[in-house]
Protein backbone atom coordinates (compact mmCIF):
# COMPACT_ATOMS: atom_id res chain seq x y z
CA UNK A 1 0.00 0.00 0.00
CA UNK A 2 2.81 2.49 0.92
CA UNK A 3 4.54 1.65 -2.77
CA UNK A 4 1.47 2.37 -4.58
CA UNK A 5 0.97 5.69 -2.18
CA UNK A 6 4.81 6.40 -3.11
CA UNK A 7 3.80 5.72 -6.99
CA UNK A 8 1.23 7.62 -7.00
CA UNK A 9 2.93 10.80 -5.19
CA UNK A 10 5.68 10.43 -8.01
CA UNK A 11 3.28 9.95 -11.06
CA UNK A 12 1.39 13.50 -9.49
CA UNK A 13 4.92 15.28 -9.08
CA UNK A 14 5.66 14.15 -12.92
CA UNK A 15 2.11 15.64 -13.98
CA UNK A 16 2.92 18.25 -11.94
CA UNK A 17 6.14 19.43 -13.51
CA UNK A 18 4.87 19.18 -16.68
CA UNK A 19 2.06 21.30 -16.28
CA UNK A 20 4.35 23.70 -14.89
CA UNK A 21 5.91 24.06 -18.06
CA UNK A 22 5.43 27.45 -20.33
CA UNK A 23 3.02 26.83 -23.42
CA UNK A 24 4.38 28.79 -26.18
CA UNK A 25 1.91 29.18 -28.83
CA UNK A 26 3.39 29.81 -32.52
CA UNK A 27 2.41 31.09 -35.22
CA UNK A 28 3.51 29.34 -38.48
CA UNK A 29 3.47 30.39 -42.00
CA UNK A 30 3.32 26.97 -44.49
CA UNK A 31 6.21 26.97 -46.26
CA UNK A 32 8.17 29.62 -44.64
CA UNK A 33 11.77 29.03 -42.82
CA UNK A 34 10.38 28.53 -39.13
CA UNK A 35 8.58 25.28 -40.15
CA UNK A 36 11.79 24.04 -41.81
CA UNK A 37 13.12 23.94 -38.52
CA UNK A 38 10.31 22.87 -36.00
CA UNK A 39 11.31 19.11 -37.03
CA UNK A 40 14.59 20.09 -35.99
CA UNK A 41 13.42 21.82 -32.91
CA UNK A 42 10.93 19.53 -31.62
CA UNK A 43 13.86 16.58 -32.27
CA UNK A 44 16.10 18.81 -29.65
CA UNK A 45 13.39 19.01 -27.16
CA UNK A 46 12.90 15.83 -27.42
CA UNK A 47 16.54 14.68 -26.42
CA UNK A 48 17.16 17.54 -23.96
CA UNK A 49 13.32 18.96 -22.62
CA UNK A 50 12.98 22.05 -21.60
CA UNK A 51 10.59 24.34 -19.89
CA UNK A 52 8.74 25.31 -22.43
CA UNK A 53 6.36 23.15 -25.00
CA UNK A 54 5.36 24.55 -28.74
CA UNK A 55 1.55 24.61 -29.43
CA UNK A 56 2.24 25.55 -33.52
CA UNK A 57 -0.65 26.95 -34.72
CA UNK A 58 -0.34 28.14 -38.80
CA UNK A 59 -1.34 30.89 -40.11
CA UNK A 60 -2.12 31.68 -43.84
CA UNK A 61 0.19 34.86 -44.36
CA UNK A 62 2.27 37.84 -42.52
CA UNK A 63 -0.90 39.39 -42.21
CA UNK A 64 -3.01 36.50 -40.88
CA UNK A 65 0.03 35.99 -38.20
CA UNK A 66 -0.37 40.16 -37.31
CA UNK A 67 -3.98 39.24 -36.08
CA UNK A 68 -3.60 36.16 -34.35
CA UNK A 69 -0.75 37.82 -32.54
CA UNK A 70 -3.05 40.72 -31.85
CA UNK A 71 -5.91 39.48 -30.98
CA UNK A 72 -4.34 36.88 -28.10
CA UNK A 73 -4.40 33.97 -30.15
CA UNK A 74 -1.07 33.14 -30.65
CA UNK A 75 1.96 34.66 -28.42
CA UNK A 76 5.06 34.61 -31.09
CA UNK A 77 4.90 35.23 -34.65
CA UNK A 78 8.08 36.15 -37.25
CA UNK A 79 7.71 39.48 -38.62
CA UNK A 80 9.64 43.08 -38.76
CA UNK A 81 10.90 45.61 -36.28
CA UNK A 82 9.40 48.63 -38.46
CA UNK A 83 5.85 47.00 -37.69
CA UNK A 84 6.49 46.42 -34.28
CA UNK A 85 7.88 50.31 -33.85
CA UNK A 86 4.85 51.44 -34.87
CA UNK A 87 2.17 49.30 -32.75
CA UNK A 88 4.56 50.80 -29.56
CA UNK A 89 3.95 54.11 -31.11
CA UNK A 90 0.34 53.55 -30.73
CA UNK A 91 0.54 51.98 -26.85
CA UNK A 92 1.39 48.60 -27.69
CA UNK A 93 3.89 46.85 -25.76
CA UNK A 94 4.95 44.55 -28.82
CA UNK A 95 9.13 43.84 -28.96
CA UNK A 96 11.07 42.04 -31.76
CA UNK A 97 14.13 39.32 -31.53
CA UNK A 98 16.04 39.16 -34.62
CA UNK A 99 15.93 35.74 -36.56
CA UNK A 100 17.07 36.74 -39.50
CA UNK A 101 18.92 39.50 -42.13
CA UNK A 102 18.16 38.21 -45.54
CA UNK A 103 16.24 40.64 -47.46
CA UNK A 104 15.23 40.49 -51.24
CA UNK A 105 17.03 41.53 -54.05
CA UNK A 106 16.64 42.97 -57.95
CA UNK A 107 17.26 40.32 -60.41
CA UNK A 108 18.06 40.24 -64.44
CA UNK A 109 17.84 37.52 -67.10
CA UNK A 110 21.79 36.48 -67.25
CA UNK A 111 22.29 38.05 -70.45
CA UNK A 112 20.55 41.32 -69.74
CA UNK A 113 21.93 44.67 -70.83
CA UNK A 114 21.03 45.67 -67.27
CA UNK A 115 23.92 46.14 -65.73
CA UNK A 116 23.32 49.32 -62.97
CA UNK A 117 20.43 50.82 -61.76
CA UNK A 118 21.00 53.79 -64.40
CA UNK A 119 20.33 50.58 -66.80
CA UNK A 120 16.58 50.56 -65.86
CA UNK A 121 15.42 53.47 -66.91
CA UNK A 122 12.70 52.98 -69.33
CA UNK A 123 12.76 49.45 -68.38
CA UNK A 124 9.68 47.18 -66.88
CA UNK A 125 10.40 46.23 -63.07
CA UNK A 126 8.39 43.71 -61.60
CA UNK A 127 8.44 44.27 -57.43
CA UNK A 128 7.14 41.70 -54.70
CA UNK A 129 4.29 43.26 -52.79
CA UNK A 130 3.47 47.01 -53.00
CA UNK A 131 4.60 50.29 -53.00
CA UNK A 132 5.63 50.21 -49.08
CA UNK A 133 7.28 47.29 -49.78
CA UNK A 134 10.44 48.00 -47.79
CA UNK A 135 13.04 46.49 -50.45
CA UNK A 136 11.75 48.88 -52.81
CA UNK A 137 11.56 51.92 -50.05
CA UNK A 138 15.50 51.18 -50.12
CA UNK A 139 16.16 51.10 -53.25
CA UNK A 140 14.38 54.45 -54.61
CA UNK A 141 16.12 56.04 -51.77
CA UNK A 142 19.80 54.44 -53.18
CA UNK A 143 18.90 55.93 -57.21
CA UNK A 144 18.32 59.35 -55.39
CA UNK A 145 21.70 59.29 -54.00
CA UNK A 146 22.77 58.06 -57.56
CA UNK A 147 20.01 61.13 -58.95
CA UNK A 148 18.18 58.93 -60.15
CA UNK A 149 14.29 58.89 -59.47
CA UNK A 150 13.54 55.60 -60.41
CA UNK A 151 10.26 55.30 -59.62
CA UNK A 152 9.67 57.90 -62.21
CA UNK A 153 11.64 56.22 -64.79
CA UNK A 154 10.77 52.61 -64.68
CA UNK A 155 6.84 51.40 -65.53
CA UNK A 156 6.28 49.44 -62.36
CA UNK A 157 4.28 46.00 -62.11
CA UNK A 158 3.45 45.08 -58.31
CA UNK A 159 2.53 41.61 -57.51
CA UNK A 160 2.68 38.57 -55.49
CA UNK A 161 6.46 37.03 -55.56
CA UNK A 162 5.71 33.85 -57.57
CA UNK A 163 4.03 35.64 -60.11
CA UNK A 164 6.78 38.81 -60.11
CA UNK A 165 8.77 35.46 -60.98
CA UNK A 166 6.70 34.36 -64.01
CA UNK A 167 6.82 37.83 -65.39
CA UNK A 168 10.36 37.65 -65.04
CA UNK A 169 10.68 34.55 -66.89
CA UNK A 170 7.99 35.63 -69.60
CA UNK A 171 9.90 38.66 -70.49
CA UNK A 172 6.82 40.44 -69.55
CA UNK A 173 9.19 42.49 -66.76
CA UNK A 174 12.88 43.32 -67.76
CA UNK A 175 14.13 43.34 -64.06
CA UNK A 176 12.57 41.64 -61.03
CA UNK A 177 12.26 43.11 -57.28
CA UNK A 178 11.82 40.11 -55.06
CA UNK A 179 12.09 38.44 -51.60
CA UNK A 180 15.41 36.34 -51.29
CA UNK A 181 13.61 32.83 -51.70
CA UNK A 182 12.36 33.78 -54.55
CA UNK A 183 15.36 35.37 -55.70
CA UNK A 184 17.31 32.52 -54.54
CA UNK A 185 14.90 30.18 -57.31
CA UNK A 186 15.96 33.02 -60.00
CA UNK A 187 19.49 32.44 -59.26
CA UNK A 188 19.67 28.66 -59.21
CA UNK A 189 17.79 28.92 -63.09
CA UNK A 190 20.88 31.15 -64.22
CA UNK A 191 19.35 34.82 -64.06
CA UNK A 192 21.58 37.06 -62.17
CA UNK A 193 21.76 39.80 -59.17
CA UNK A 194 21.70 43.43 -59.73
CA UNK A 195 21.99 44.10 -56.22
CA UNK A 196 20.27 42.27 -52.80
CA UNK A 197 19.31 44.05 -49.73
CA UNK A 198 22.69 44.18 -48.06
CA UNK A 199 24.43 45.91 -51.12
CA UNK A 200 21.72 48.48 -50.66
CA UNK A 201 22.18 49.25 -47.28
CA UNK A 202 26.10 49.72 -48.12
CA UNK A 203 25.36 52.27 -50.77
CA UNK A 204 23.38 54.11 -48.37
CA UNK A 205 26.36 53.72 -46.12
CA UNK A 206 25.28 51.67 -43.71
CA UNK A 207 27.60 48.52 -43.38
CA UNK A 208 26.44 46.67 -40.16
CA UNK A 209 24.26 43.58 -40.61
CA UNK A 210 20.66 45.06 -39.75
CA UNK A 211 18.11 42.43 -39.10
CA UNK A 212 15.20 42.02 -41.68
CA UNK A 213 12.90 39.75 -39.80
CA UNK A 214 12.58 38.02 -35.84
CA UNK A 215 10.41 37.20 -33.50
CA UNK A 216 7.84 39.70 -32.32
CA UNK A 217 5.77 38.81 -28.75
CA UNK A 218 4.81 41.70 -26.18
CA UNK A 219 7.26 42.38 -23.39
CA UNK A 220 4.53 42.01 -20.61
CA UNK A 221 4.18 38.29 -22.04
CA UNK A 222 8.12 37.48 -22.11
CA UNK A 223 8.73 38.87 -18.45
CA UNK A 224 6.70 36.72 -17.27
CA UNK A 225 8.12 33.46 -18.86
CA UNK A 226 11.56 35.11 -19.32
CA UNK A 227 13.39 31.70 -18.92
CA UNK A 228 10.98 29.43 -21.04
CA UNK A 229 11.43 32.35 -23.94
CA UNK A 230 15.45 32.28 -23.57
CA UNK A 231 15.14 28.02 -23.81
CA UNK A 232 13.17 28.75 -27.10
CA UNK A 233 15.05 31.85 -28.90
CA UNK A 234 18.36 29.34 -27.96
CA UNK A 235 16.57 26.16 -28.87
CA UNK A 236 15.40 27.76 -32.74
CA UNK A 237 19.46 29.26 -32.92
CA UNK A 238 21.01 25.61 -32.53
CA UNK A 239 17.79 24.22 -35.28
CA UNK A 240 18.84 26.92 -37.48
CA UNK A 241 22.64 25.65 -36.96
CA UNK A 242 21.83 22.03 -37.28
CA UNK A 243 20.66 22.54 -40.97
CA UNK A 244 23.63 24.76 -41.93
CA UNK A 245 25.76 22.31 -40.88
CA UNK A 246 24.20 18.67 -41.23
CA UNK A 247 23.18 17.36 -44.54
CA UNK A 248 21.34 14.69 -43.15
CA UNK A 249 19.06 17.07 -41.19
CA UNK A 250 18.57 19.44 -44.24
CA UNK A 251 17.48 16.48 -46.61
CA UNK A 252 14.47 15.48 -43.49
CA UNK A 253 12.98 18.85 -44.36
CA UNK A 254 13.70 19.37 -47.90
CA UNK A 255 9.90 18.04 -48.69
CA UNK A 256 8.97 21.54 -46.49
CA UNK A 257 10.54 23.76 -49.27
CA UNK A 258 8.45 22.38 -51.60
CA UNK A 259 11.24 22.55 -54.37
CA UNK A 260 12.27 18.97 -56.02
CA UNK A 261 15.37 20.97 -58.19
CA UNK A 262 18.33 20.18 -56.38
CA UNK A 263 19.82 23.44 -57.58
CA UNK A 264 17.23 25.10 -56.33
CA UNK A 265 17.50 23.55 -52.86
CA UNK A 266 21.33 24.57 -52.44
CA UNK A 267 20.82 28.05 -53.18
CA UNK A 268 17.83 28.11 -50.90
CA UNK A 269 20.08 26.41 -48.28
CA UNK A 270 22.77 28.73 -49.00
CA UNK A 271 20.89 32.08 -48.97
CA UNK A 272 18.39 30.91 -45.24
CA UNK A 273 22.34 29.87 -43.60
CA UNK A 274 23.87 33.44 -45.39
CA UNK A 275 20.95 34.97 -43.30
CA UNK A 276 21.86 34.10 -39.56
CA UNK A 277 22.25 36.68 -37.20
CA UNK A 278 26.07 36.10 -35.71
CA UNK A 279 25.41 39.42 -33.62
CA UNK A 280 23.29 41.95 -32.39
CA UNK A 281 24.14 44.68 -30.35
CA UNK A 282 24.42 48.58 -30.07
CA UNK A 283 26.36 48.89 -33.49
CA UNK A 284 23.13 46.84 -35.53
CA UNK A 285 20.49 48.35 -33.68
CA UNK A 286 21.77 52.32 -33.96
CA UNK A 287 22.05 50.84 -37.97
CA UNK A 288 18.35 49.91 -37.90
CA UNK A 289 17.41 53.53 -36.53
CA UNK A 290 19.07 54.62 -39.81
CA UNK A 291 17.30 52.58 -41.27
CA UNK A 292 14.12 53.50 -40.01
CA UNK A 293 14.63 57.13 -40.64
CA UNK A 294 15.70 56.52 -44.56
CA UNK A 295 12.23 54.45 -44.46
CA UNK A 296 10.29 56.91 -42.55
CA UNK A 297 11.38 59.65 -45.31
CA UNK A 298 10.89 58.04 -47.88
CA UNK A 299 7.90 56.65 -47.06
CA UNK A 300 6.39 59.67 -45.97
CA UNK A 301 5.20 58.15 -42.75
CA UNK A 302 3.08 55.96 -44.66
CA UNK A 303 4.53 52.56 -43.73
CA UNK A 304 6.87 53.66 -40.11
CA UNK A 305 4.03 55.74 -38.51
CA UNK A 306 4.35 59.82 -37.28
CA UNK A 307 7.18 58.93 -35.24
CA UNK A 308 10.69 60.21 -36.84
CA UNK A 309 12.51 58.20 -34.50
CA UNK A 310 12.53 54.26 -33.58
CA UNK A 311 10.22 53.74 -30.39
CA UNK A 312 12.39 52.96 -27.26
CA UNK A 313 11.67 49.12 -26.89
CA UNK A 314 10.90 48.37 -30.24
CA UNK A 315 14.04 45.41 -29.48
CA UNK A 316 14.21 43.08 -27.12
Amino acid sequence: MKFKVLVLGLLLSVNSFAAEKTVIRIGVQSGGTVEWELPVLQEALTANPADFQLDIHSVANAEAGKIALQSGAVDIIISDWIWVSSLREQGADFTFYPYSDMSGALVVPKNSGIHALSDLKGKRLGIAGGELDKNWLLLQTLAKQQAMDIDASVEKIFGAPPLINEYLKQGRVDAALNYWHFAARLEAEGYRTLIDGRSILLGLGISESVANLGFVFKQSWANQHKQALKQFLETSKQARQTLCSSDSAWQHIIPLTKVGDQIIQKHLRQNYCAGNIEHWGDAEQKAADKVYVLLHKQSKQALTGKSEQLQPGTFW
